[in-house]
């Protein structure tokens, strides 16, 4: 099942949350939803699944409209908020029969989807325990049940790792790619290796606009730092530096502190500026040592949409 968000619009009072953002996330997708605390991320969550309601636009789930249809819309959603809220005075088992009834699933249904919950969630060891009495992760592992209880076609998870130790952080994610091979699933994070890793593709939202919207592949050939070349050459260093800038396909030359040597070369648009640096050595007997296209990662990309 797929989203679609419409020119979507979220004030309060003169603040815009959102401001006129439109995508598509396609059925079978798992997207990344990033940005800087307050940039509107959590808001565009709670619209999709109609928890709040948008001041403009709209977002409809094939077809099924949040304004006309939104009990449709919520039935067929997992919505997993980043303050998950459980009834830590309840146990696993009693919580998700609650969370199903909530849900309208019929009675015959409850008792063996909760078996199968708690089999794909890795509940078992604990499944007679009080919530309050569950770590960090087995919590996390408690919503995402509740958010998959009734098999909706669509899971909606608002920083499903937060607080989880780094094996705790695995077993999340290698749950969510499970879950995204039959679900179209949007979710939210702090942690951009988690996101690079889990997400087919990622949205970047900064004081409530997309800023980006690709693949990290993709958002890595549009970032500033994806025509760039780190190379090592043995030289005078003034010669070098003043070498490399003459070339017709270099934009602009720094010394890098990768090590010694190193130069961290900016490349013109459209062009490849490597044979022209291969050649420049042999020309002036300098040595290369490496020559290396320099990569930005999800991180630098982020500072570089989001920073003031």
């Amino acid at each position: 099942m797929s989203i679609t968000v419409s020119n979507l619009t979220k004030k309060y009072g003169p603040q815009k949350a959102v401001d006129d953002i439109s995508f598509k996330v396609k059925t079978g997708e798992i997207l990344g939803f990033l940005g800087p605390n307050g940039a509107g991320k959590s808001t565009t969550m709670k619209i999709i699944t109609c928890f709040i309601s948008p001041t403009e636009g709209g977002v409809s789930l094939n077809g099924y409209n949040i304004h006309n249809n939104p009990r449709a819309v919520r039935s067929r959603i997992g919505y997993l908020p980043e303050n998950t809220p459980l009834y830590t005075d309840m146990t696993i088992v009693d919580y998700l029969k609650l969370s199903a009834r909530l849900q309208e699933m019929p009675q015959y249904r409850i008792m063996p989807r909760i078996r199968e919950m708690i089999d794909v969630c890795g509940l078992g060891p604990e499944k007679h325990k009080f919530i309050g009495e569950l770590s960090k992760g087995y919590r996390q592992r408690v919503g995402l049940a509740q958010a998959l209880i009734h098999d909706p076609e669509v899971l909606i998870l608002d920083e499903p790792t937060t607080g989880l130790d780094p094996n705790q952080i695995a077993e999340i994610r290698s749950l969510i790619k499970e879950i995204g091979k039959e679900k179209t699933v949007m979710l939210s994070s702090h942690i951009l290796k988690e996101v690079e890793a889990t997400c087919d593709r990622i949205l970047i939202i900064n004081k409530g606009k997309l800023v980006a919207d690709g693949s990290t592949q993709e958002l890595r050939q549009r970032a500033k730092g994806a025509n760039q070349l780190l190379v090592q050459i043995r030289g005078a260093n003034g010669e070098v530096g003043e070498g490399l800038l003459k070339l017709s396909s270099v934009a602009a030359v720094n010394k890098a502190e990768d090590g010694e040597n190193m130069w961290l070369i900016d490349t013109k648009p459209d062009l490849d500026s490597r044979e022209e640096v291969f050649r420049l050595c042999v020309e002036n007997d300098w040595i290369l040592t490496q020559m290396t296209p320099k990569e930005s990662s999800l991180e630098d990309i982020f500072r570089e949409l989001t920073e003031e």
